[in-house]
């Protein structure tokens, strides 16, 4: 009862606000729920000529990288995208094979782009999720559209936020740990930079420096260096597979690193989480691990 599940649990049904509060959000517990969006317009009519008919010649932001990594740890600098201004039918037409490019393309740009640079879809989803919004009180910061390469991978990482990932079409992958594996994730510090195209159509890594250091995770948990960090041997990560007309809730500060089936489109909800007890747990916690790094 007081440990984490050694699966992520499915729930047949969206909860009653209070229910999901009590058995969810408040325990930080992860759970993939079923016909929560199954009454999105989004769900039939997000297909590629739809999506070209309402969104198409507009402008919009995506990460370009030559391996797929945007926000990663490479050659030891923590390497942010290049965000390419480019034609939404022009990207579709990199995913759909129409165009042969060898670099990664992904529509990933948070800040709430779905409202931002997506209007015209909003209403085929919803502006919030009512039962959410309810249990927690208040409105999500930021809602996100995301569609891209199989080759896009998010680096492991942990949000300050409750997510509700949904997808719409396709599937996500998502390898998951708790809070509780902390100690056993290592973090440094890393320059930050970004990718930025040359004149020969290759990539460069250019410092941002006058940034402060980023704490990021080195580590990819798919193929972990233990000989590097073999604490991470004691960490025990779920897998998920989150399918199309399914919604997966994220508690806040867990670490997820995250891939994609080819042309997978999903829309999240990233709520504020309660800067509470929980908070002051990790908080404590994350002092804990460095400080027994130093000894």
């Amino acid at each position: 009862e007081l440990g984490w599940p050694e699966s992520v649990p499915y729930l047949d049904r969206p909860p009653s606000p209070l229910e999901f509060y009590r058995e969810w959000v408040s325990p930080n517990k992860p759970c993939i729920i079923r016909n929560a969006i199954s009454h999105w317009p989004a769900l039939k009519k997000w297909t590629s000529v739809y999506l070209r008919e309402v969104v198409g010649p507009k402008v919009v932001s995506v990460a370009v990288t030559p391996n797929g990594y945007a926000d990663a740890v490479f050659q030891d600098r923590f390497v942010m995208p290049e965000e390419r201004q480019m034609s939404f039918m022009d990207f579709l037409d990199i995913v759909e094979k129409k165009v042969t490019s060898s670099n990664v393309f992904y529509v990933q740009k948070q800040c709430s782009n779905l409202t931002e640079e997506f209007p015209e879809l909003v209403s085929d989803v919803q502006p919030d999720i009512p039962w959410m919004t309810e249990a927690l009180g208040k409105k999500p910061d930021a809602v996100n559209f995301w569609l891209g390469e199989s080759a896009a991978v998010t680096s492991l990482h942990k949000d300050h936020y409750e997510n509700l990932y949904c997808v719409v079409s396709g599937e996500k992958y998502f390898l998951l740990h708790p809070p509780s594996d902390r100690p056993f994730i290592p973090y440094e510090l890393y320059q930050p930079a970004t990718y930025r195209i040359s004149e020969d159509g290759s990539f460069e890594i250019v410092d941002e420096k006058t940034a402060d250091k980023v704490p990021w995770i080195p580590l990819d948990p798919l193929n972990p260096n233990l000989d590097l960090y073999p604490e991470y041997a004691q960490a025990q990560p779920l897998h998920c597979t989150v399918k199309a007309g399914e919604m997966l809730y994220l508690p806040s500060l867990w670490f997820h690193h995250v891939q994609q089936s080819h042309g997978c489109i999903a829309v999240n909800y990233w709520y504020d989480m309660e800067y509470d007890l929980k908070y002051s747990y990790y908080q404590l916690l994350d002092g804990l691990t460095k400080a027994v790094k130093t000894l």
